[in-house]
């Protein structure tokens, strides 16, 4: 047989890249960017190999395995799925219907056979403990979108297209191609803006990759942006610099918000985050002076005490410039597919709280952070039992050592996932599912967060095995086992296949009358171009009499912590360091790291230092130390690098593979060491619940 090609997206980060990918007699010959594809352009960035490497990996799971007294055993499907759904029971029965947990890492919604179908087994489950990725890096985006816009998944992202500013705070696009903003060829993008005469301005205590391309950076001491940005929204008043243009005509809350920033002025500002008054004011008047300008942050002011806040003021300042629902500004996509559902007003926040620490519920779900002591804690409520879908929480969320100790004390644990792993060599059951080249593929959420309306429907390259089971077909065997008093395999109902919930989508959707479809994407291999971003408010409101609120009272209420906080700024103890994460371009998840060509090279697991916090601890380059916070201590290499703002250091995320059990061959040989090893699950943004992982105070000392 002659080589074939076939075309997908990459679903290994929010980019959603288009794939031409070469392939014969059942091997993957070559994969490159597909220059068909209307919105990547035949971009792509090294992790596209990684869909290759997954497929081909030998230590990737391919039938389900039981943890014995004498080690792992593989079974067969019907006997996991009777086994575990019979342990889920035992402790529902036991303990009550909460004893179980569930965690759902990233990769969830990267694959939308776990996406759309694992509710209906969590609906079976009937546990209101449900814990994800989402409380490590994103709530505060969900939070503020909910407060402003009525719904937390309405959620603007950048027209990059067309902007002529970008200011960007907290944020590595050029690394990440966006973040919750799915922007595949950042790069190019990014000199676009320049060669039209644009700017672009980065906010980091590093300077990024990003940064080294933008036409200005400027270093923020972590944890600090929320003053930055209310001190930008006061200038904006105290200037008589608000335009809000059409908004006005559904704006409520201008009075209130003006008195609420009216104290956060530059000078006080910058006295915190490190950043000259002049600057924070001459970048006010810039954002509000650009014709097509926006304001955009992520993971960086996401991640802190104060996280809330941010991404509230990141969309109060898009607002108050006219640049909210504007082309080239903070704009809405329309997706083929639409999460939001009904229309009613959102109302799934604090119905209840954690047990132990009392941290209130949002989008259904507590607070990861809170995982572990739900575990450790005795008495009535507590967690005896854990389900997890492809993650790996001992080395994602905040100290996770402690998550190590607890998930040793539970009475049962099951892994839906492709690895045995740090976290999944805790479970008495692994149900791996087919994965990547094997599976059919929609991107239900990065369509609604891409910065041009697109639509695409991804093949299965190959056929996975008879020994194997899709996702779905796992979560729906665990749902109707639960169910079903007694369950016949033979009688059973098939499970459904998810491709028919995006059909169903897709044709009642915006693009449905104009004959969008699952077979029309077919048709398409490529992906189809539905246009670019559209002004949608008031419309898109979900709010109450569709009206915009920029001073909701929760936020407001909010605002007594930065007050306390900017009166009496909490100071580092001699010696200590603020400790803050980085992204890698050929790592988005812990997995990654069992991929030969994505961890080839020079060690990444290192801790960047400015040369002048290195100098005042004796340290050299290369040097081994060690870190300690309150939680904990790890040991790597030191780097100096005169892109770190001084008295800020920087590790990656993701490693830590030297633990005992752990069946990644690759990852092993460079295991490094885990940045949530050094993490507080302490530390939280109280408003959102979020862990605040950045600005983590530690100490560094040479390794004697």
């Amino acid at each position: 047989m002659s080589p074939e090609k076939h075309y997908r997206a990459c679903n290994l980060c929010e980019a959603i890249c288009g794939l031409e990918i070469t392939h014969q007699d059942g091997k993957v010959l070559r994969i490159i960017g597909d220059k068909a594809d209307p919105f990547s352009r035949g971009h792509i960035c090294p992790k596209a190999v990684g869909l290759q490497e997954v497929y081909e990996d030998p230590d990737r799971l391919r039938h389900p395995l039981r943890r014995t007294a004498t080690g792992w055993e593989e079974i067969s499907w019907d006997t996991a799925l009777d086994e575990v759904a019979d342990r889920l029971r035992q402790v529902r029965a036991r303990h009550g219907a909460h004893a179980t947990a569930w965690y759902a890492g990233n990769p969830t919604v990267h694959n939308s056979g776990t996406q759309l179908a694992a509710p209906g087994f969590l609906k079976a489950l009937g546990s209101r403990h449900l814990f994800s990725a989402s409380s490590v890096d994103q709530l505060p985006h969900h939070f503020a979108a909910w407060q402003l816009f009525g719904h937390p998944l309405l959620l603007p992202v950048p027209d990059l297209d067309r902007t002529d500013y970008w200011l960007i705070l907290g944020a590595n696009p050029l690394v990440s191609n966006g973040s919750l903003m799915t922007a595949p060829d950042v790069g190019k993008r990014l000199q676009a803006i320049g060669d039209r005469g644009g700017k672009v301005v980065v906010i980091d205590p590093r300077r990024t990759e990003t940064a080294a391309h933008a036409d200005e950076h400027h270093f923020i001491r972590p944890g600090t942006d929320v003053f930055l940005l209310l001190a930008m929204t006061q200038v904006l008043f105290a200037e008589s610099l608000v335009r809000l243009g059409r908004l006005a005509e559904f704006t409520d809350g201008l009075a209130e918000l003006q008195a609420a920033v009216a104290a956060f002025t530059p000078e006080r500002a910058a006295g915190i985050t490190g950043v000259e008054a002049a600057t924070i004011r001459r970048l006010a008047r810039e954002l509000a002076a650009a014709g097509r300008g926006v304001c955009y942050g992520r993971v960086g002011v996401s991640v802190q005490e104060f996280g809330g806040l941010c991404l509230w003021l990141v969309s109060v300042l898009n607002a108050l410039t006219g640049h909210l629902d504007e082309p080239g500004g903070y704009m809405f996509a329309t997706p083929a597919l639409d999460l939001l559902g009904n229309p009613q007003l959102y109302e799934r926040y604090n119905r209840f709280q954690s047990r132990v620490r009392g941290v209130p519920e949002f989008m259904g779900e507590l607070p990861v952070a809170c995982l572990a002591e739900e575990m450790l804690t005795p008495g009535p409520g507590q967690l005896r039992a854990l389900v997890t879908s492809c993650g790996n929480p001992v080395l994602s969320t905040p100290n996770g050592r402690q998550l190590d100790q607890a998930l040793e004390s539970l009475d049962f644990m099951v892994s839906i996932d492709i690895y045995l792993n740090e976290t999944t060599r805790h479970a008495h059951y692994i149900l791996p599912p087919a994965t990547g080249l094997e599976t059919a593929h929609y991107d239900v959420s990065f369509h609604a967060l891409a910065i041009r309306n697109t639509a695409r429907y991804s093949e299965p390259l190959f056929a996975k095995s008879p020994a194997q089971r899709y996702d779905w077909e796992i979560f729906e065997g665990l749902r109707q086992r639960l169910e079903a008093d007694t369950y016949d395999p033979a009688t059973a109902t098939p499970p459904e296949n998810p491709e028919a919930k995006v059909d169903l989508g897709l044709r009642y959707g915006t693009y449905g009358k104009a004959g969008l479809s699952v077979a029309a994407l077919r048709e398409a291999p490529h992906g189809l171009d539905l246009g670019p971003l559209l002004p949608r408010l008031p419309q898109a409101l979900r709010t109450a009499g569709q009206r915009l609120h920029l001073a909701p009272p929760l936020l407001l209420a909010d605002l007594a912590r930065a007050r306390k906080a900017l009166a009496a700024p909490s100071a580092l103890a001699d010696g200590q360091l603020s400790l803050v994460s980085r992204r890698e371009l050929r790592s988005n998840n812990s997995w990654m790291h069992n991929l030969p060509r994505l961890i080839k090279g020079r060690p990444r697991c290192t801790l960047h230092l400015h040369p002048v916090d290195a100098a005042a601890r004796h340290l050299t380059d290369g040097q081994l130390v060690r870190v300690r916070s309150r939680v904990g201590s790890i040991e790597l290499p030191v780097e100096l690098s005169d892109r770190m703002m001084p008295g800020v250091a920087s590790m990656p995320h993701g490693y830590g593979h030297q633990r005992a059990g752990v069946r990644l061959a690759v990852a092993s040989q460079q295991a490094g060491a885990s940045i949530n090893d050094l993490t507080d699950e302490a530390r939280l943004d109280v408003l959102t619940g979020n862990a605040a992982l950045s600005g983590v105070p530690v100490w560094v000392e040479p390794v004697k």
